[in-house]
């Protein structure tokens, strides 16, 4: 196995993250440390203009032109870095502060690689090769979005409501895990939801989880058969 063979997804609310260089900042860096959550980003580089005049405008977002000092890092959950001479000294100075770091294009002085990413709301489809081949990457992504349209946000939204809505009723988990498998199916979920049709998409799964579902028939129970009726 190599490098980055341990896949994680960060938990970023609330936390700062630091980018530095022109071309992490031209990479997206920022844009998808904000998708991802982080409470703000200090950006720290020279340009390009156009792109930090627009991240300036956004309240989460420090710009500051001016080369990255050590004191810059504290606090920060991620330190994502440009490639260039002092790659190296800013991995170090990242770790000394407790952040994760990422170099652009630099493996040795990456603790966690940055993946491709498509994002459909709270659906997360990420692609990596371990630093191996970034245009592999690159078109397996490409791949990825036009195979998972946008429609695939508003399934996972369904998806959530729908497992809330249900979870009181099913507590046995080997139970609730099959009838998810035997309820959920894919392409009718994707179709319903690509016509805008979330809620009888809803009332489907509900129907298949908890129409049968032992103990229904009072209280909530009746009330989700109910409203499925409906």
């Amino acid at each position: 196995m190599g490098r980055f063979g341990y896949p994680v997804l960060l938990d970023l609310s609330g936390r700062l993250a630091v980018v530095v260089g022109e071309r992490a900042v031209a990479d997206g860096k920022v844009e998808g440390l904000l998708e991802g959550g982080a409470a703000g980003v200090l950006v720290l580089a020279e340009g390009p203009e156009a792109r930090l005049a627009r991240l300036a405008a956004d309240e989460r977002v420090w710009v500051e032109r001016r080369p990255w000092r050590p004191e810059d890092l504290e606090g920060a959950a991620i330190v994502i870095g440009s490639p260039g001479p002092d790659a190296a000294e800013l991995a170090r100075a990242a770790r000394a502060a407790g952040a994760l770091v990422n170099v652009v294009d630099d493996v040795p002085n990456c603790d966690v690689a940055a993946p491709a990413v498509v994002r459909r709301g709270e659906l997360l489809l990420t692609v990596s090769t371990g630093g191996r081949s970034p245009t592999l990457a690159r078109l397996l992504r490409e791949d990825l979005e036009r195979r998972f349209g946008p429609e695939w946000a508003l399934v996972v939204e369904v998806l959530g409501e729908v497992r809330e809505r249900s979870l009181g009723l099913l507590p046995d988990l080997g139970e609730r895990a099959a009838r998810w498998l035997a309820a959920l199916d894919l392409e009718e979920a994707r179709e319903l939801a690509a016509a805008g049709r979330g809620d009888e998409l809803r009332a489907r799964l509900l129907a298949r989880l908890v129409g049968t579902a032992q103990g229904v028939g009072a209280g909530v129970g009746e009330e989700v058969v109910e409203e499925v009726r409906a």
